[in-house]
């Protein structure tokens, strides 16, 4: 049996940019879940993915120069990725989790 994660709500922008491939780090506020996949939702719309790999942490150490861009595409620079998240959020501090998403493989989607 493979664990989901409960849904996690996206906005538009972010739910295309997964589905598109140009997303492939979601960054959350809080302690790591637990669960194999993860399923994101936008409206009616939901896309799942298999977990590749986890990091939590201060959001300085999860949201770096060598990830910002496939956590936030649009983001010119980690700055621009910080504030990005402090709309989302309202804070920069406390626990963050970084989740590593790739596409299931086509036997696991059914």
């Amino acid at each position: 049996m493979v664990l989901d994660l409960p849904l996690l709500y996206t906005r538009k922008e972010v739910f295309n940019w997964i589905k598109q491939g140009k997303k492939t780090v979601d960054i959350r506020k809080g302690n790591p879940r637990c669960g194999e996949n993860i399923v994101f939702q936008s409206g009616p719309n939901t896309l799942r993915f298999k977990i590749a790999k986890r990091e939590s942490g201060q959001l300085g150490e999860v949201l770096r120069l060598d990830n910002y861009k496939q956590a936030i595409p649009s983001a010119v620079g980690l700055s621009d990725a910080v504030d990005y998240l402090r709309l989302i959020y309202g804070v920069c501090d406390g626990v963050f989790t970084a989740y590593y998403i790739v596409p299931l493989n086509n036997s696991e989607k059914s």
